[in-house]
């Protein structure tokens, strides 16, 4: 399959570079991993979405990224604009709170770009998540489980606080090129790939950069789409990557005006998701977008015609060793 091609009705590729170009020739001569970032495949969930004749659903794979997961985006344009204000320089240490996946894509572009990376992480992060990190030469430092993200959140704050010399804190839930990343990349992508068609966007909530950028973008392209977001049902519970907005330490990028839709899924429902997708459309996923086609199945239960466009962060391959697998 050719990355970033566009979908048509039926959601076959089809030969379109001559109407979209940008989609497909800037990224055809890849000079570095940087260059990869960005324009991920639209896959349709056939299968999955047969039981709803009148409703086409859509998985942006996000997994295709360098890093394997959607943060790529948001980390690639915070380390860019903060290198070109002056913020992040060869001296400093990139630091930033994370569940893993912004961590993973902070630290193989420090690589690429000679940086240092030290990372805020709950210590019940899977043991392949750690693996990534220290294999890419992350500096980690756990922090308590039971505070989840916000622990995390907390600690690098307090570094930040301590050693303003020392680290460029990245600040993920509160930096302004987390959503824009989506409102220049990942929302013109989802318009271009449906050619204009899709009527629903589906995201889950973690820092909301997704969310919010591609939401904003695919508001102001497509006026008439509807915009679910995406949360668990409860503080305390098991989708890695996502928050319960209520109770979390609230990202400030978030806009809560911006959904049409918040929708609260539970964990149960985001491991039978993940379990269905592999059985039924052979996608090994993470939680995360186990929650997000919880979130449109929902969706297209309520609609008679649609296209929903909904956002796969990460594949399954990070979460091997959690027990509902256990499960099948």
């Amino acid at each position: 399959m050719r990355r970033g091609g566009l979908l048509g009705s039926t959601g076959e590729q089809s030969n379109a570079s001559e109407n979209h170009p940008a989609v497909w020739r800037t990224w055809e001569r890849p000079t570095d991993l940087l260059s990869l970032v960005g324009r991920t495949p639209l896959l349709r969930l056939r299968r999955i979405g047969s039981e709803f004749p009148g409703v086409e659903i859509y998985a942006k794979a996000e997994w295709y990224n360098p890093g394997g997961s959607v943060k790529d985006r948001a980390g690639l344009w915070i380390i860019q604009e903060a290198e070109a204000a002056g913020r992040l320089t060869p001296e400093k240490c990139i630091l930033d709170a994370t569940s893993g996946n912004t961590g993973i894509a902070y630290a193989w572009i420090a690589r690429v770009k000679g940086y240092r990376v030290t990372l805020a992480v709950p210590a019940n992060v899977t043991p392949e998540r750690k693996r990534i990190l220290r294999a890419l030469g992350a500096e980690l430092i756990f922090t308590d489980p039971r505070e989840g993200s916000d622990g995390a959140i907390r600690m690098a704050r307090r570094l930040a606080a301590e050693h303003p010399d020392r680290y460029f804190y990245a600040d993920q839930y509160n930096n302004p090129a987390n959503w824009r990343a989506h409102y220049e990349t990942t929302g013109v992508e989802i318009f271009e790939q449906t050619a204009g068609r899709v009527t629903h966007f589906v995201a889950g909530l973690g820092t909301s950069g997704t969310f919010v950028g591609a939401g904003r973008r695919l508001r102001e392209l497509c006026p008439g789409i509807t915009l679910v977001s995406v949360q668990p049902d409860a503080p305390f519970h098991g989708i890695e990557g996502l928050k319960h907005m209520p109770t979390a330490i609230r990202p400030g990028i978030y806009d809560a005006t911006l959904a049409d839709v918040n929708l609260e899924v539970t964990t149960e429902e985001a491991y039978a998701m993940v379990r269905r997708l592999a059985r039924e459309e052979g996608m090994l996923v993470g939680v995360s977008s186990g929650a997000a086609l919880a979130g449109a199945l929902r969706i297209a239960r309520t609609v008679g015609r649609g296209v929903i466009v909904t956002i796969f962060p990460d594949s399954g391959d990070k979460y091997l060793s959690e027990r509902f697998w256990e499960e099948l």
